[in-house]
């Protein structure tokens, strides 16, 4: 932290970095592979490529003969590749002549030598913590920079309105708008931070940040609890500032930031000129005209546990999620599996709280290579995403529900409640006014049911262990995320009845 907070972040040094990162991205890869990979026995990704007969040299020399995407694209020909459940820990590694048992800790990455351990934002199965490095957060102060630059917010007021730990979001993004020339105005948080909803390490950690901050200059506002269903709280905010002239940069999660625009236009007030910065899904028209309602615009960046953040908003875009991947940290290389678009296999080029290779973590979208003019584009960052989505996974107010855990729900859980069987019940993801729904749908023949009563089972399980868990169920009820409908599932055209339809766009 003091490291972080004392560091040298010039701008023109910041650029220069990135610029000698994405111009040495193949040696960012052999090191990758050879401190991360080849030295590490317990490596998943060692057991894959030995298995498959690639030993470190072999690896090594496809880097040098094909590139950064070329090597990845002929490792995953031989099989090296690591799907979602795996990745979790929910299931082994099985492969012709190979079973492999696999934690979430096994993913760690080994480059990673301090910061603070924080979670995702998972839901169910064992709680998956990763460390959040501050040496990758002063590397990504320079794509910070080119963001703002791009979108000419230069001094602008931030609001932001993230959970305090055990999620890792809020205190990261803080911490990345106090070495920028942002004003970090005011922090809300849709969690409590009193000690009695936190666990110890979460409490402590985040008085720590907030001390050792103070201690070098880079104070931070305490954070400000303001649950979910109070988002006039917010609105009220971002009004004042555009009164005063200072229109805001919201960063929130897309539902929270759609709650926040309704309200402003339920009470009339004026967010003209304000920049909401969505993540932790999708940004969809629906919540883009929510949003476009108040006078405000969008810009949604790609974020996820296991890299932190993967790619930032482009200025210029094609499409309303169009995003610069940010290159110089991860590398991408799409494959065909049968969904509307292709299936993103990330590999780690940094030290993200998790080494992906070749890791497959359920989101799909579509990849172009253009020049777009904008700031981030001149700086080399030439390869964007868009329609970015997760049909394998449920993405609802930030957090994730991987198809496995829906699964357990559908099958076992609820009928064994409930009564009727798997095929009696599902969950499907939509979108309301632009915020998300999670609908349970209870085939009528299960009987007479009391909705709340399904309602509090799916979120028991969702809910059950640690703190954070407890957070996420917490922001479901809070949001009234979850209904329950009576009526048959829905099925496919071959008649099979899937756990989870996600029909959000």
């Amino acid at each position: 932290m003091r490291r972080y907070l004392r560091a040298d972040l010039d701008e023109d040094a910041a650029r220069a970095r990135l610029a000698e990162r994405l111009a040495d991205r193949e040696r960012l890869l052999l090191d990758v592979l050879r401190r991360g990979v080849y030295a590490r026995p317990a490596s998943p990704y060692r057991a894959l490529l030995l298995h498959a007969g690639i030993e470190e040299d072999d690896a090594a020399a496809l880097v040098l003969e094909h590139g950064v995407e070329g090597a990845l694209r002929r490792l995953l020909e031989a099989g090296i590749v690591v799907r979602a459940e795996e990745l979790k820990g929910r299931r082994p590694i099985v492969r012709p002549g190979l079973e492999l048992p696999v934690r979430p800790e096994d993913f760690d990455n080994p480059l990673v030598v301090s910061g603070y351990r924080g979670s995702s934002s998972g839901a169910t199965g064992a709680p998956v913590r990763s460390v959040m490095s501050f040496d990758d957060l002063a590397l990504d102060v320079a794509h910070h920079l080119l963001w703002i630059d791009a979108f000419g917010v230069r001094g602008r007021p931030v609001v932001l309105w993230r959970a305090v730990p055990p999620s890792r979001a809020g205190l990261r993004n803080a911490l990345r708008v106090r070495r920028a020339p942002l004003v970090l105005d005011s922090w809300f948080t849709p969690t409590p931070t009193t000690f009695r909803r936190l666990e110890l390490a979460d409490w402590v950690a985040l008085r720590a940040a907030w001390v050792a901050a103070f201690a070098y200059g880079q104070r931070l506002p305490w954070p400000r609890y303001v649950p979910v269903d109070r988002p006039e709280v917010v609105a009220r905010r971002l009004a004042r500032l555009v009164q005063e002239g200072r229109p805001a940069v919201l960063d929130a999660t897309a539902a929270s930031c759609v709650r926040v625009c309704r309200a402003a236009a339920e009470l009339r007030l004026d967010l003209d000129g304000t920049l909401v910065r969505t993540g932790g899904e999708p940004l969809t028209e629906g919540k883009l005209a929510a949003i476009e309602r108040v006078g405000a615009r969008a810009c949604c960046h790609y974020s996820m546990a296991e890299l932190g953040r993967s790619g930032v908003g482009c200025a210029a875009p094609t499409a309303i999620d169009d995003v610069h991947l940010l290159t110089d940290r991860v590398a991408v290389i799409p494959e065909e599996r049968g969904h509307e678009h292709p299936v993103l296999l990330l590999t780690s080029l940094a030290a993200t709280p998790k080494l992906l290779f070749n890791a497959d973590v359920g989101d799909t979208g579509v990849l172009e290579e253009r020049d777009c003019g904008c700031a981030l584009g001149e700086a080399g960052l030439r390869l964007h995403l868009h329609t970015i989505r997760s049909p394998a996974k449920l993405t609802s107010e930030g957090t994730n529900l991987l198809a496995d855990d829906v699964l357990t729900l559908v099958e076992r859980v609820l009928p064994g409640r409930f009564g009727g069987g798997p095929t009696d019940y599902q969950l499907v993801e939509d979108e309301h006014g632009g915020l998300p729904r999670v609908t349970v749908l209870v085939s009528p023949r299960v009987g007479a049911v009391a909705e709340n009563e399904v309602v509090e089972a799916v979120l028991a399980v969702v809910g059950a262990g640690p703190a954070w868990r407890a957070m996420t169920a917490d922001l479901w009820r809070a949001g009234s995320t979850l209904v329950v409908e009576r009526r048959e599932p829905d099925s496919s055209r071959d008649g099979k009845v899937p756990a989870l339809v996600v029909t959000r766009r």
